[in-house]
Formats: structure tokens, C-alpha cells, sequence
């Protein structure tokens, strides 16, 4: 099966995909530092995970912009 989204939707699906790896890797690795990775990790992974995905795609949506223009700026 392609794609059954259309392409007028990418900037958003490119958001929620990256929001949400970022959020589950960030989320495992600071549980993982502030409490350890004994009893009920995954539980609490998703517990975090399940705060910062939001947050993280609505930094990804409205933060691409500047960061397209710092890149353009930054690039020769």
C-alpha cells in the first residue's frame, strides 16, 4: 500500500513522526537517568511519553520555520 495521506499533509505528518520518536527516546533516557531503569520502567516511559509527545509536536509544527530560516542562513 503507498501513501493514503495527501502530500498537502506532510508538513504534519513529518511533525507527528518526529515528535514522536523524539519524545520516546527522550522519555526513555530521562526516566531512565532521574529514576533508573528498575521497577515499572516501561510503565513510566509511557507515563512521560504520554506528556511529552504533545508538547513535542506542537514544538515541531510551529518551531520548523525559524529553523528552516536559521539553516538557510547559516548555509552558504
Amino acid at each position: 500500500m503507498k501513501g493514503f495521506i495527501p502530500k498537502k499533509y506532510t508538513p504534519f505528518v513529518f511533525a507527528f513522526y518526529m515528535a514522536g520518536i523524539m519524545a520516546f527516546l527522550m522519555s526513555a533516557v530521562l526516566v531512565a537517568v532521574n529514576t533508573g531503569v528498575g521497577g515499572n520502567y516501561v510503565v513510566r516511559v509511557l507515563g512521560a511519553y504520554l506528556v511529552a509527545f504533545p508538547i513535542a509536536f506542537c514544538c515541531v509544527i510551529f518551531v520548523r520555520p525559524l529553523v528552516v530560516r536559521l539553516v538557510e542562513w547559516t548555509m552558504k
